[in-house]
């Protein structure tokens, strides 16, 4: 392995960039509500299963109309209010955290092994193999990513499904570009050079000592990836693609978009606020991952 990953003052680079980032109060405050969220997904995750295995309708699609369009009041049972058929709109905003959180996660393991693979092997073998990834991922940077989504979609049929492969095939060229680029680099460094006198296979170059120099790509593509295939399942859960039979906050915006006008104005707000929060959370964490773990901002900053 490389002793880039070492810094100057004999910390690993991980340390340091740990450090830079409690320094940075905006950047852990970010990581407080990712964390939050989480903990709301997983909370909805076990309800879900739960009623799953009773063969039971789950509470948060529990209809009583008695209770149809009761307004927010934090100390009341529906802190959020209720929607047209009386259910619980925390408890369905909890839900589309699930769903959400299950799409960022899934899509990523699909993309990220793809353009990793792909980046590792164009930037180290070069030559047609380089050619062949080039071509393959110039085809699919030049189709729409969104058309391209829509019809692997409804390839697969509506659902959460249909969802993962769109998102996750479609994705992984952004990433791909930035392993090739930085494999092209490592692979004349002294340290490549080494494990090749000492007889080692391409593969464990690669993966055993590339890899890990330039691993932080990843895990920064990871977080700035994370809301756009949130946001993209809420469009395509809006459009009527997505999931399905499940309160996904595109298919929450989607019905109540259709009760504003009687002044029903507080399912749309949360769900949007929802939305909003973890997306501009992620994001800002992202960034400031970037500035943590890239090695050329960091040199400049010293």
């Amino acid at each position: 392995m490389s002793n880039e990953s070492i810094t100057q003052n004999g910390h690993s680079l991980w340390h340091e960039a740990w450090v830079q980032l409690r320094r940075n109060r905006l950047a852990m405050f970010s990581l407080w509500i990712i964390a939050l969220y989480f903990v709301l997904a997983m909370y909805g995750e076990g309800g879900y299963w739960y009623y799953q295995l009773r063969d039971a309708t789950p509470y948060y699609q529990q209809t009583c109309l008695s209770d149809q369009y009761l307004p927010p009041h934090l100390f009341s049972k529906h802190p959020f209010g209720t929607d047209n058929l009386g259910r619980d709109v925390f408890q369905r905003t909890v839900q589309g955290a699930r769903i959400a959180f299950q799409v960022g996660i899934i899509t990523s393991c699909i993309a990220i092994p793809i353009g990793v693979i792909l980046g590792c092997l164009a930037g180290y073998f070069g030559g047609r193999v380089d050619d062949l990834i080039v071509w393959l991922y110039s085809t699919f940077a030049s189709i729409p990513g969104l058309l391209f989504i829509l019809a692997i979609a409804m390839v697969a049929g509506k659902g959460l499904l249909g969802i993962y492969l769109g998102i996750g095939l479609t994705t992984w060229v952004g990433l791909c570009r930035l392993i090739r680029g930085e494999v092209m680099k490592h692979k004349t460094r002294s340290y490549v050079l080494a494990a090749r006198a000492l007889g080692f296979s391409p593969l464990r170059i690669m993966f055993r000592h590339i890899l890990p120099n330039v691993f932080h790509i990843v895990i920064i593509s990871f977080s700035l990836r994370f809301p756009a295939a949130i946001s993209t399942e809420v469009f395509m859960s809006f459009l009527g693609i997505g999931v399905q039979g499940e309160p996904s906050w595109g298919i929450m915006i989607s019905n109540a978009r259709l009760r504003l006008w009687q002044g029903v104005w507080w399912e749309m707000t949360f769900v949007t606020l929802a939305i909003f929060l973890i997306v501009l959370a992620f994001n800002l964490f992202g960034d400031a991952l970037r500035d943590a773990l890239d090695p050329r901002l960091r040199t400049s900053e010293k």
